[in-house]
């Protein structure tokens, strides 16, 4: 099969080579001739085939065949301009001068940047498409992309929250959207799903170094437009890896900043060489982190192989990363953030500390880590192989298939203190008179995974439509085991003796036909119809050793329907409907502490307005995401430090997004986001286990509460302002400002399990200079949390009953004034 596959890939790129081809290439200019234009948009008539100009305003299409055509030119600010050009076995050169618009212009394009792209993407909203999205470019997250993690480069953007484990945005670190956890949130990679499939959250520390290799994000708020793998319910986070370079070059990019923290990554590009590009990048991330022992030590690669031939376009990829980072999953407790020394007491008596564990803890301060093992880390490699081709079919059709495959193993170790022989299947044993039944140990805990599958659409398009039949189907394998790698008393067993085996499985299918059809020449009608049917299977023995048996065959249909409305040039209107269903979580099964999980279904009603002219971007989007059996967060945690859920029957998220964009002047922007929500549960009832005399299961009802980890309000704002703006010369100074509201750590609303809500502000300094001794030179400074505010982005709580309630809250502290510097050489 794979022989015979391989044969007609081959065939196809032969007879491609044997089709007249040649390159259409330029330069576009401003009427002046001196000025060149960067990202104007080159696009076949026609076709959903073009490029963009580079920095230097030059364009190529390669591997053009013979034949007449006309090129479309179109930038913000200036006339659209239509080229006659007539291939006939010759490069073509040619130099493009762009005639200036009189008056404030539509600064969205005819046809969006990334289908403007022939490798572009299948499952994104458009620009008549009635969801809420966001579009970002590679140029707006670089001047943040010092080192952290992207869920720190995104978190300007609206309704989202950015956490991090190690306090300082490198090692562990999350997102939510509009108060939903990771798992809700689907990402991916050039179509290809990024998510667990087990566990359907995004680890973005196994990818350090992501935002180096992006192109462009797309973020869709909502259930939005049907994707791959799993079910978006609290958004998408679409990425586009690089795109191609047609000129050689070299970068060399280097950070230091606070906690000891060192970002080094090295590019090169082949440029385009006979219709071939090849590139690639390596990177280093080190950092102590801002809390006690968060150390991380992270690594990552990037290659990339393309090949135009007419209307084919192949690219192959292969990414990945290794990380090893020093746990910091337990959180600081309330009492030490508190410096309470009673409360501290009270805490290690509770949870049995030891004396040197208790003295760690009344010595620590805010940036306390339970874990003092020296090997206490995280430690896992995960590679993903891409493979993707584009076959413009001409009359308006676009075939898009990809294949891929991850393969992720890893383990965490702990060093345990007397645990119980019978925790890892064995019995006491007598040594003289004395009973051994317990030892201290150390294990690691294993996962090894395959993940592959793959993904199609056929595109049908004019100028006004577009009609995409897409899908995909994925298959997963998962290995869970656990290896006892030293005991002080060993009871009979090796070093790596195995306590603990399961195995999991997941097949998935995704089908979907999406429209967005013309009515009028201003009415756009959305429809979005998708079938998705999943099974997942797991047996074999827990952590705990408890039976692990589930076999669950799931099928959905997630139908989504809309309207958008151009009130003329430069606003339109627009309003949706739409259905998501999904499946529980790996964990959902294993933690249930009642009954088996339920799938959860969501009613999303979006609507709004925008208006965007060359200095004004305007939108408003109201939102209603009403629930049935939604999974959501008891503020506890499990043993490896994922967040425990539950169904509740009714529940919703109801909000307004407000995101503003003006530039007042021509070296200065204003802009910001502003997000008013209510997250509510129609009648909760939580459980607390009874302690005092066995483990009674006592339940309390709670009427209508505050969904957890959900603020009520969240916003960004940020200026930027342009000191230096010539073509050789950039100097350009940033503040930015993010709000996040009061949070409650689980569903009860009770006042003393919450997270206060923060201001953060940050500043940057970025200077380039161009066309000197080399291509490019840029220097970032990059400081944040600039007024020192204590703060905590995210945390956890639970609650028992021992002769009276007992509640404990932990808190994840963030660093205080902190800064990162970058330099940046491109050749």
């Amino acid at each position: 099969m794979y022989k015979t596959g391989f044969i007609l890939v081959a065939a196809m790129m032969l007879f491609m080579e044997s089709m007249s081809q040649s390159n259409v290439q330029g330069i576009v200019y401003d009427n002046s001739g001196t000025t060149a234009l960067q990202d104007v948009q080159v696009i076949v008539d026609g076709q959903r085939r073009g490029t963009v100009t580079d920095k230097q305003g030059r364009f190529i299409l390669p591997g053009v065949l013979d034949g007449d055509y006309v090129l479309l030119f179109g930038f913000p600010g200036y006339q659209e301009l239509r080229k006659e050009v007539k291939v006939a076995g010759a490069d073509i050169t040619m130099e493009v001068y762009l005639i200036p618009e009189e008056r404030d212009i539509d600064i969205i394009p005819l046809i969006p940047l990334h289908e403007a792209e022939i490798e572009g993407s299948a499952i994104r909203a458009q620009k008549n498409t009635p969801v809420a999205y966001k579009n970002i470019k590679a140029e707006d997250i670089e001047p943040l992309n010092n080192g952290q993690d992207m869920p720190y480069l995104l978190r300007f953007t609206p309704s989202l929250v950015s956490t991090s484990d190690a306090g300082a945005g490198v090692g562990y670190t999350g997102l939510r959207i509009r108060g939903s956890d990771a798992s809700r949130i689907n990402v991916t990679v050039n179509d290809i799903p990024l998510n667990d499939p087990e566990s359907q959250n995004v680890y973005w520390v196994n990818l350090p170094d992501l935002g180096s290799n992006t192109r462009s994000i797309q973020i869709q708020r909502g259930v939005g437009t049907s994707s791959n793998g799993s079910g978006a319910f609290g958004g998408s986070v679409n990425i586009r890896t690089r795109s191609t370079s047609m000129d050689p070059y070299a970068e060399v990019s280097n950070s230091f900043g606070s906690f000891n923290t060192w970002k080094n990554s090295v590019a090169v590009g082949s440029g385009t060489i006979n219709n071939w590009t090849v590139e690639g990048r390596v990177s280093r991330i080190v950092s102590d982190g801002y809390i006690d022992r968060a150390a991380s030590n992270l690594f990552s690669y990037y290659t990339a192989a393309s090949w135009y031939g007419g209307p084919v376009y192949i690219r192959a990829l292969a990414f990945g990363g290794r990380e090893r980072t020093y746990q910091s999953w337990y959180g600081t407790p309330e009492s030490r953030l508190n410096n309470d020394d009673a409360a501290m007491m009270e805490h290690a008596a509770n949870n049995g500390l030891t004396e040197a564990q208790t003295q760690n803890l009344l010595n620590s301060g805010r940036t306390y880590n339970y874990y003092q093992y020296e090997n206490e880390v995280d430690d896992y490699a995960q590679d993903h192989l891409q493979l993707h081709m584009t076959v413009d079919l001409r009359s308006n059709l676009l075939l898009r298939l990809a294949g891929h495959y991850t393969y992720g193993r890893g383990f965490f170790e702990q060093y345990r203190q007397d645990d119980d022989f019978v925790d890892y299947g064995l019995l006491p044993f007598q040594v003289g008179n004395t009973v051994i039944e317990s030892t201290d140990l150390v294990r690691r805990r294993w996962l090894q995974n395959d993940f592959y599958g793959g993904v199609g659409s056929l595109e049908w398009h004019n100028q006004s439509s577009r009609v995409v039949l897409g899908g995909s189907y994925n298959e997963y394998f998962g290995n869970h085991y656990g290896e006892l790698t030293w005991m002080e008393y060993a009871n009979g067993t090796q070093p790596n003796d195995l306590y603990y085996l399961n195995k999991a499985s997941k097949q998935d299918l995704n089908v979907f036909l999406r429209g967005e059809i013309a009515l009028t020449n201003k009415l756009t009608a959305f429809a979005d119809l998708q079938y998705r049917s999943v099974n997942y299977v797991a047996n074999g023995l827990d952590s705990d050793r408890r039976d692990i048996l589930v076999d669950q065959p799931l099928a959905f249909f997630n139908p989504k329907a809309g309207l958008n409305y151009q009130l003329g040039k430069f606003s339109r209107i627009y309003a949706s409907y739409a259905v998501g269903n999904r499946e529980p979580v790996r964990n959902d099964y294993i933690d249930a502490v009642l009954d088996a999980p339920k799938p959860e279904t969501m009613q999303d009603f979006e609507a709004g307005f925008q208006r965007v002219t060359k200095k004004l971007f305007a939108g408003l989007n109201l939102y209603a995401m009403e629930y049935n059996n939604q999974l959501v967060l008891t503020g506890e945690l499990n043993d490896v430090g994922n967040p425990i859920r539950q169904n509740v029957d009714q529940s919703y998220r109801r909000g307004v997004e407000v995101e503003l964009s003006y530039m007042p002047l021509s070296r200065l922007t204003l802009g910001g986001n502003f997000t008013w929500s209510m997250n509510k549960i129609v009648n909760f009832t939580s459980y607390l286990y009874d302690y005092t005399s066995g483990a009674e299961l006592i339940a309390t009802e709670h009427g209508e509460t505050d969904i957890a980890f959900s603020p009520s309000i969240i916003g960004a704002a940020q200026a930027v302002y342009s000191v230096v703006n010539t073509d050789n010369h950039l100097l350009d100074i940033a503040w930015m400002v993010k709000y996040v509201g009061d949070q409650y750590l689980d569903n009860t609303s009770i006042s003393d399990r919450q997270l206060d809500a923060y201001l953060v502000n940050d500043a940057r300094i970025t200077y380039t200079v161009r066309n000197c001794c080399l291509k490019e030179a840029t220097v970032n400074l990059l400081i944040n949390n600039v007024l020192n505010e204590m703060y905590s982005s995210n945390g956890y709580t639970y609650s028992y009953i021992y002769g009276k309630t007992i509640t404990e809250n932990f808190y994840y502290p963030q660093a205080g004034t902190n800064f990162l510097l970058n330099v940046t050489l491109k050749f």
